[in-house]
Parts: C-alpha cells; sequence; structure tokens
C-alpha cells in the first residue's frame, strides 16, 4: 500500500467518525438541559451580552470535571473580541478576556 492511499484512507476513516462524535455531544448536551444541570442556549446568550455587549460569533460547550461551561467569543462594536467564560448552570460569569 502506497503512502498516499494509507494517509487518504486514515483520513477517510477519520472523515467518518467526526459526525459520530458531533452527535454524541449533541446528545449528551440535550440530556443535561433535559435534566436541568445546563440552562438554554438563549438565556446563556442573553448573560453574555450582558456582560459584553455585541455579537456572538461563536459558542462552545464543555464538560470538564463534572462541570458545565459555556465559552462564547463576542464581537464588541468597537471591533474588538472577546472571549466570555459562563457556568451553563448559574450563567455567573466566570471569566472575560480580550482576545485582542
Amino acid at each position: 500500500m502506497t503512502t498516499r492511499r494509507a494517509a487518504f484512507l486514515c483520513l477517510l476513516a477519520a472523515l467518518a467518525s467526526a459526525p459520530a462524535c458531533a452527535s454524541e455531544d449533541a446528545d449528551r448536551a440535550r440530556r443535561a438541559l433535559e435534566s436541568g444541570a445546563i440552562r438554554p442556549l438563549d438565556a446563556v446568550l442573553a448573560a453574555a451580552r450582558a456582560a459584553v455587549p455585541g455579537d456572538v460569533v461563536s459558542v462552545d460547550l464543555k464538560h470538564d470535571e463534572g462541570h458545565w461551561l459555556y465559552k462564547l467569543r463576542i464581537l464588541g462594536a468597537d471591533g474588538k473580541r472577546r472571549t466570555v467564560k459562563v457556568d451553563a448552570g448559574t450563567l455567573r460569569i466566570l471569566d472575560e478576556d480580550d482576545d485582542d
């Protein structure tokens, strides 16, 4: 088997497994929302925008050491990007940093 073909097969295998991982993540998040462990995304967005006004350009939900956390990137009217970390259960702002 050529190196090129082996690399192609590895890439194909990685791409085939990506949707399964995304689906599992979505299922975990859905179960957390239904159980009340995390708040709905619209509430998280409102809390983040109240702390850092601007347009939310990305959202990431993480589960680490038994704790759910939203990490949002917000583009302010001043053109600066900021990262805001929000406790997914309490909506408490945990951290806020300038990206630029």
